[in-house]
């Protein structure tokens, strides 16, 4: 496609998404004023909605989250929990948990405040949404080193720099790999003053950005190749994990951190570290990681939960069980 066409394209989807959106036009009749089919418009405003010229942010009723939030500040103790509605499309929960997490950075970030950046879809997620945001002054720093999955650009120091282009604020690298294959290595590359550096700065920050993951045999730390597919199934089975945070602290169900097999072999801040942090934010949209939020916030790590309204009653249900 050529500039001319693809401009062209732009003007259509703009068109047809100020019809939509705007005007309330039926997909009925735009299609017959464009002369196109239906299913051609239904496809057009998904590729609006993809390429950013529509953003969608679903507000939903505020006896609703007042409610859930408020449960979910009572059972953990936590400062805020932000619930996004269901969606049927992972990729799209997981941009709607996202900008739930923009929208709340962009009330508190402010001159002087840093952010340790972790790694993962749902943090990666925050980056990519959609928005123009006033200069905030503040700094993004890597949590964690730096690592690299086919397809998907997960690792802490594209995140951070994605953040601070999109705050208009500053990014700092943590220039180390993620994940190294033994402790001894591990020890090495902590002996660098950069290194040593960097993450003292970041164990300082004001706010944490981490995901919450979920074990199994197909986890993203799998598909890495950081763990054995019988690293993981050991863990679980045999240890209790039910999940990790940050891609790195381990933990049973009660939210007690598991010594596996895994750790001591990444270089990021530590759950102690973490724990310090005066604001550490979580994000788990998958609707297979209750058991693991609800691990996570037994931890006492987290202070803002960020997932979707099935994750959050599934959670809630979870804990009221265990109490009666």
């Amino acid at each position: 496609m050529d500039i001319f066409e693809d401009k062209q394209e732009t003007e259509l989807l703009t068109e047809i998404a100020v019809a939509y959106y705007e005007y309330e036009q039926t997909q009925e009749e735009i299609a017959k004023r464009f002369g196109i089919s239906r299913i051609k418009v239904g496809r057009l405003l998904k590729k609006a909605r993809l390429e950013g010229i529509v953003e969608i942010n679903v507000k939903y009723h505020p006896i609703f989250s007042s409610k859930i939030e408020q449960q979910f500040i009572n059972s953990f103790g936590i400062k805020r929990a932000l619930i996004a509605l269901d969606h049927q499309d992972e990729g799209e929960q997981r941009r709607q948990v996202a900008a739930l997490v923009t929208n709340y950075l962009s009330s508190v970030l402010k001159k002087g405040v840093t952010v340790a950046v972790g790694q993962g879809r749902n943090v990666a997620a925050i980056a990519s949404h959609v928005g123009v945001f006033p200069e905030k002054q503040c700094k993004f720093i890597c949590g964690i080193g730096g690592t690299q999955r086919v397809g998907e650009i997960i690792d802490a120091d594209h995140i951070s720099r994605s953040l601070a282009r999109k705050f208009n604020a500053t990014s700092e690298t943590l220039y180390a790999p993620a994940y190294v294959e033994n402790r001894e290595l591990k020890e090495a590359f902590m002996q660098n003053r950069v290194i040593k550096d960097t993450l003292e700065r970041a164990a300082k920050a004001d706010i944490a950005l981490v995901g919450i993951g979920d074990m199994n045999e197909n986890s993203y730390m799998v598909q890495l190749g950081w763990f054995t597919p019988q690293e993981i199934t050991h863990a679980t089975l045999k240890q209790g994990v039910v999940g990790d945070i940050a891609g790195y602290g381990f933990f049973n169900i009660n939210g007690d951190h598991v010594d596996t097999a895994m750790n001591n072999r990444v270089i990021g801040l530590s759950i102690d570290e973490l724990r310090n942090i005066p604001c550490v934010i979580a994000i788990a949209s998958e609707n297979t990681k209750a058991t693991a939020i609800l691990g996570a916030l037994r931890s006492g790590v987290i202070d803002i939960i960020a997932t979707s309204a099935s994750n959050a009653r599934t959670v809630l249900n979870l804990q009221q069980n265990k109490l009666k």
